[in-house]
């Protein structure tokens, strides 16, 4: 099978760089509204926060370099159940941001043709980014470059604009607002400039969801690239809105600032571009959402999560099931909320800000359960913490500012998580509902026959299906871990025990002791003790795949030791559970 061409540096920043730096368009103004003529050093604190979370994000995805983001980091150092909320939590991102960017797009577009309509332009444009992702990432990726560079050029021509708007004119504008009193006085203004200006920064994580489809080493330039665009162009934007706009002005054109920014100090031409840059890059956030949900769901979906059905590829080797279904869900949010941006922008607001928490959170629990796996960089204990307190702090002040996001956030975080857990039960309830045909439709024989039949067929499909966790000869409290994990949180009957042996070599007597006891004490999962003499590694974790037709990431590892001469992400996605 042809495999799918890897991203190079250019076309993984530019997935991911459109949606982060797109967000100078919106997060300018509203920084600028809550801290007025310090909004720039507000985004600069910001710049900070992140700077930290290059590292945190660099260390969890260099020693589990899986698809998945959140996900990933916690499936591998905790359950599977509370990796299912930092996924629930990841696609309700991606679902609002699909849709805002989207939106806020064809609103840029309906201010150059007033004569589109809004929410039919963003359905049509959400379906158009469907099927250019179906064409293949590497075809995508082409149309992602095109918008980040012109994006980038856009933003420099206009804060050079500025600067040269402000050699000409002077500073009596700076002069004037700098003079301006601050709503609470200078700490709650920078609080809850900083809390909104947060924003600034959602896309960072979506490198992480798509990983496994860039090249070597490219993860890490990604987050560079990024902490750098963002560093750069939202201060230095605000800070040129300060100099050249009253700030009276700024809140009166909130919705397209940078637009009346580019007119204010080059003239038509400029706010023309700007405009239509910003179509272009908000449509390119758009499939940055597509590439990074595509790759969470994927995984979900090889985790036995959600439905097997979802992995079917196309040519191209995307999954048009998962991308329909994501389709599917943005034009139900667009048509529920009627394109208002209010509701999307709590949700978006609250489980982008989660995502990062979370992060913080896993990469604490790596560095305490997974201390032995090797890692390209170290994010220290206080910075992680320092990470974490801050965006729970921006958290807090977005939800001071908007305490009705918080209940619209559940309204749709609650139902998903409710699928999300029924799925991951769903062999408990096949049994009660076979219980329940056998209760209600016993004078139904018939009936009730075809019904135990279809639900026992279910359950014996999960059941049989078959899992391998490779063993150096662990003791048996390591081996009763590994079971505790495999009744907690996997559907299944049957467990393979597989030690790979050097030539010569063999297992001791009381190894094989503690797998009779364990075999005793789970008597619900038969274990199947196996040997295997070569060299544990990729080439052997593939050939047993498939020879026993058990998918590599149904295989589990312990995590091994700093003379391990194989990456984890060389083995294929087999997981670490102990």
């Amino acid at each position: 099978m042809k495999h799918p061409k890897k991203l190079s540096e250019l076309a993984a920043t530019a997935i991911c760089g459109n949606d982060i730096t797109s967000s100078c368009l919106y997060v300018s103004s509203l920084t600028i509204l809550y801290a007025g003529q310090w909004a720039w050093l507000a985004l600069l604190i910001v710049a900070a926060v992140l700077l930290l979370f290059r590292k945190i994000y660099g260390e969890v995805v260099g020693a589990l370099p899986l698809n998945g983001g959140a996900y990933n980091v916690l499936l591998n150092t905790t359950s599977k159940s509370n990796a299912s909320i930092a996924a629930c939590l990841t696609i309700l991102s991606y679902m609002t941001t699909a849709v805002i960017s989207a939106s806020e797009g064809m609103h840029y577009l309906h201010g150059i043709f007033p004569a589109i309509p809004i929410i039919a332009a963003t359905a049509i444009l959400i379906t158009l980014f469907l099927f250019l992702v179906m064409s293949g990432i590497s075809e995508s990726s082409v149309v992602a470059i095109v918008i980040f560079v012109l994006h980038i050029l856009a933003m420099v021509t206009l804060i050079i604009s500025g600067a040269w708007y402000v050699l000409q004119h002077g500073l009596p504008v700076a002069r004037m607002n700098f003079s301006q009193p601050l709503n609470g006085g200078f700490a709650a203004a920078l609080f809850l400039g900083f809390s909104t200006a947060m924003l600034g920064i959602s896309g960072f994580e979506s490198s992480a969801n798509f990983v496994e489809e860039q090249q070597p080493g490219v993860f890490r330039k990604t987050l560079r690239n990024m902490w750098i665009a963002v560093s750069v162009i939202n201060p230095l934007m605000a800070l040129t809105a300060v100099m050249v706009l009253p700030l009276i002005e700024v809140g009166a054109n909130q919705e397209a600032l940078l637009s009346h920014l580019g007119r204010t100090t080059g003239g038509s031409w400029l706010a023309t571009f700007i405009s239509i840059d910003a179509v272009l890059v908000l449509s390119g956030a758009l499939l940055t959402s597509y590439v990074g949900v595509n790759g969470l769901i994927k995984r979900m979906a090889l985790d036995r999560i959600l439905p097997q059905f979802l992995l079917k590829e196309n040519k191209k080797g995307s999954s048009p099931r998962i991308l329909i279904l994501f389709y599917i869900l943005c034009l139900s949010v667009l048509v529920i909320t009627k394109g208002q941006l209010g509701p999307l922008a709590g949700v978006y607001t609250i489980s982008f800000l989660l995502v990062m928490i979370y992060f913080g959170f896993g990469n604490l629990l790596l560095k305490i359960k997974r201390a032995r796996l090797p890692r390209p960089e170290k994010a220290g204990i206080f910075s992680v913490a320092v990470a974490i307190l801050a965006v729970t702090a921006a958290l807090y002040g977005n939800i001071v500012l908007h305490a009705e996001y918080l209940i619209v956030f559940l309204q749709y975080f609650i139902p998903a998580l409710i699928v999300i857990f029924l799925l991951l039960s769903r062999n408990v309830i096949l049994k009660y509902m076979l219980v329940l045909v056998n209760g209600f439709f016993s004078s139904l024989k018939r009936a009730a026959a075809m019904s135990r039949l279809h639900l026992n067929r279910s359950l014996k499909r999960l059941n049989e299906q078959e899992f391998v966790y490779f063993t150096k000869g662990d003791d048996i409290s390591i081996l009763n871990k590994v079971m505790i994990y495999v009744q907690e949180n996997e559907i299944t009957k049957k467990l393979k025990i597989v030690t790979v042996l050097k030539d010569g070599k063999d297992v001791s007597e009381s190894f094989m002791n503690d797998l009779n006891v364990l075999d005793r004490a789970y008597p619900d999962i038969k274990i199947e003790y196996l040997r295997i003499h070569g060299k544990f590694g990729p080439e052997i974790i593939a050939q047993l795949s498939k020879e026993w037709d058990i998918p590599i990431n149904f295989m589990f590892i312990s995590a091994p030791s700093n003379k391990f001469s194989h990456r984890v992400s060389d083995l294929g996605g087999v997981r670490l559970i102990i």
